[in-house]
C-alpha cells in the first residue's frame, strides 16, 4: 500500500514538514503554490492531503481536480479560504488549528485596546516627527470601563481573563454561551442591543457566516453608547467599515482598530486615514510560537486521518479520535452496509431513517455511524453522496434522520445497530452486529433472524416456508451457473414468512431474478451489491 501524499502549498514551519516525515507521509513543501491557482489545480489530483495558511484558494475547481484528496487542513482558526459545500460534496474533510493561535490574536486585541485608548500609534508618529504633542494626546483609562464581547468562544474566553485582570467589566453577547460558562469566565451575558448601549470598549471574536456579518451594521453602530471604541480582530465583513467611518467623522464613535478588513490585502480601505483609527495587516496569528504551533497542529490532526482515521477539529464532521477510530471501523462498515441493503430494497420516495443502537455500540461516537448509514440508505438514489455530505444531503431534501440509543438488557448481542427505512410504500428494517472476527453481520431481517456475512454480490429473497422451495431455489441457480458461496435462512414461523439471505460468486442478471420470482414460494427477490 502506497504512502499518502500531502501537499504544502502555503509558508508553514518546517517543523510540519518533518512531523508527515516522521509519521511516514510523503511530503511536498511548495510554500508559494497557493499563490498560482492554475498550476495547483494541475497537481492537487496527486495528493491525499492539502496543508494551506490562508493564501490558497481551495475553490470548486481545485476540488474537481482533487480525485484522492481526504483533508483540508488549515493552519489556523478561519476557513473563508475553503469553499466549504464543495469539498463536502466531494467527501473531503476541512479540519482547522482552533486553538494553535488563540493566546497571540487575544494579546493582539489587547493590544489594539490599549493602543485605541492611548493613541500610541498617533503619538508615537508626532514625536519621532520632532512634534513633542503631549496636550494632543489626551487618553482614556481602561480599568472599570465595560468591555463588550461580541463571541465568547476560545479567544473571547481569554480577552474575557486579560480584561478581568485589568478591572474591566465584561459583558459578551454569544447565543452558545451557556449560564455556567458565564459564571466561570465572570462575565455578563446580555443581549446584543443592551451590549451596545452599554459598552465602551466593543471587541469582536466570532467567525463570519451569513447571521454574523456586518454584525456592526449601520444600525447596530447608530445603537452603541456616544464615545464607543471598537476592535475588530476577528474576520472582515463582521463591520460595516462604510458605516463606521462615518460614525467616526461624526464622533459617535471615538476610535477603531481593525487588524482585519473586508478586502485583503487591504490596500484602499474606508477607514483609512481616519486620525482615531488603528490598522494592522492582519497580525493577529503573527507571532512565532502561534505560527509554531499551528503549524504543528494541523501536521498531526492530517496524519492522524491519514493514517489512522481520527478526526480532530474538522469544520464538517464529527470529531473522532485515535483510540475511537479502530473501535469504529467495523461498526461504520456495518451501519453502511446495513443503510445500502435496505435503501436498494427500497424504490419509493425515502421520508425518514432511524438508526438504533443497543448495548456497547451506543456508548461509542454515532454521529459518524449514523452518517455512515444515511450514505448507505441513499447512496442508490445519489451515487455521488458520501459520509461527510450525508447529514447535509438529507437535511436538504427533508428526510428526517433519528438515533435511539438502549442498553442490552433486551439483546443477544453486545452490540447491535438497527436501520429502519421509512419509505412512502412501507418501513424497511434490518439489523446487524459485529462479532469477533471485525466482520459485520446481518442478524435480523423484516424481524426474522438471520445470520449472514455481506459479500459483493447476494440475492435477497422473500418467499413463503413451504417445502421444495431450497431444492428448486439451489437447482435453479445452478442450472444458472450462479454459484452459491453462503446460504442464511430464516422464518418468522412454521410454514410462514421467510427470508433467503444468499451471496454468489457472480452478478445475478435479469434473467436469473424473474426466475427465481416465478418459482411457486417467492414473494421478492431482489440482488443486492455490497
Amino acid at each position: 500500500m502506497s504512502k499518502p501524499r500531502v501537499l504544502i502549498s502555503d509558508a508553514l514551519s518546517p517543523a510540519a514538514v518533518e512531523i508527515f516525515k516522521q509519521r511516514g507521509i510523503e511530503v511536498d513543501f511548495q510554500p508559494d503554490l497557493g499563490k498560482d491557482k492554475d498550476k495547483l489545480a494541475a497537481i492537487i489530483g496527486d495528493y491525499d492531503g492539502l496543508a494551506i495558511r490562508s493564501a490558497t484558494k481551495v475553490t470548486p475547481k481545485i476540488l474537481e481536480n482533487a480525485s484522492r484528496l481526504k483533508v483540508v487542513g488549515r493552519a489556523g482558526i478561519g476557513v473563508d479560504n475553503v469553499d466549504l459545500p464543495a469539498a463536502t460534496a466531494r467527501g473531503v474533510i476541512v479540519m482547522n488549528t482552533p486553538f494553535g493561535n488563540s493566546i497571540t490574536t487575544a494579546e493582539h486585541a489587547i493590544a489594539m485596546m490599549f493602543a485605541l485608548a492611548r493613541q500610541i500609534p498617533q503619538a508615537d508618529a508626532s514625536t519621532q516627527a520632532g512634534k513633542w504633542e503631549k496636550n494632543r494626546f489626551m487618553g482614556t483609562e481602561i480599568t472599570a470601563k465595560t468591555l463588550g464581547l461580541i463571541g465568547c468562544g476560545n479567544i473571547g474566553a481569554i480577552v474575557a481573563n486579560r480584561a478581568n485582570g485589568l478591572h474591566m467589566h465584561v459583558v459578551a453577547y454569544d447565543p452558545f454561551l451557556s449560564a455556567d460558562r458565564a459564571r466561570e469566565l465572570n462575565v455578563e451575558k446580555v443581549e446584543l442591543d443592551e451590549l451596545l448601549t452599554r459598552a465602551d470598549f466593543i471587541t469582536l471574536h466570532t467567525p463570519l457566516t451569513d447571521k454574523t456579518r456586518n454584525i456592526l451594521s449601520g444600525d447596530a453602530i447608530a445603537k452603541t453608547k456616544p464615545g464607543v471604541r471598537i476592535i475588530n480582530c476577528a474576520r472582515g465583513g463582521l463591520v460595516d467599515e462604510v458605516a463606521l467611518r462615518a460614525a467616526l467623522d461624526s464622533g459617535h464613535v471615538a476610535g477603531a482598530a481593525f487588524d482585519v478588513f473586508v478586502e485583503e490585502p487591504a490596500k484602499e480601505n474606508p477607514l483609512f486615514g481616519h486620525p482615531n483609527v488603528v490598522c494592522t495587516p492582519h497580525l493577529g496569528a503573527a507571532t512565532a510560537e502561534a505560527q509554531e504551533n499551528v503549524a504543528l497542529q494541523v501536521a498531526e490532526q492530517m496524519s492522524n486521518y491519514l493514517i489512522s482515521g481520527a478526526i480532530e477539529n474538522a469544520i464538517n464532521f464529527p470529531s473522532i479520535t485515535a483510540d475511537e477510530a479502530p473501535r469504529l471501523r467495523p461498526f461504520v462498515a456495518l451501519a453502511e452496509k446495513l443503510g445500502s441493503f435496505l435503501g436498494q430494497l427500497t424504490e419509493a420516495e425515502i421520508r425518514g431513517i432511524r438508526i438504533e443502537y443497543e448495548g456497547d455500540v451506543a456508548a461509542m461516537n454515532t454521529k459518524a455511524l449514523t452518517s455512515a448509514a444515511v450514505t448507505g440508505a441513499l447512496r442508490p438514489f445519489l451515487p455521488e453522496i458520501n459520509m461527510v455530505s450525508a447529514p447535509l444531503v438529507a437535511r436538504e431534501r427533508g428526510i428526517m434522520v433519528e438515533e435511539l440509543k438502549r442498553d442490552n438488557e433486551q439483546s443477544d448481542y453486545d452490540s447491535f445497530i438497527r436501520i429502519t427505512i421509512d419509505a412512502k410504500d412501507m418501513p424497511r428494517h434490518a439489523g446487524g452486529t459485529v462479532f469477533h472476527d471485525g466482520k459485520p453481520r446481518v442478524v435480523e431481517i423484516r424481524g426474522i433472524d438471520v445470520d449472514a456475512e455481506f459479500a459483493p454480490h447476494m440475492l435477497y429473497v422473500r418467499n413463503a416456508d413451504q417445502p421444495g422451495f431450497i431444492g428448486s431455489f439451489g437447482s435453479l441457480l445452478g442450472d444458472s451457473g450462479v454459484n452459491i458461496a453462503t446460504f442464511s435462512l430464516g422464518r418468522d414461523a412454521p410454514g410462514g414468512d421467510a427470508i433467503c439471505f444468499v451471496a454468489i460468486d457472480q452478478p445475478a442478471g435479469k434473467d436469473v431474478l424473474d426466475k427465481i420470482e416465478a418459482l411457486p414460494q417467492v414473494k421478492r427477490a431482489r440482488a443486492v451489491n455490497f
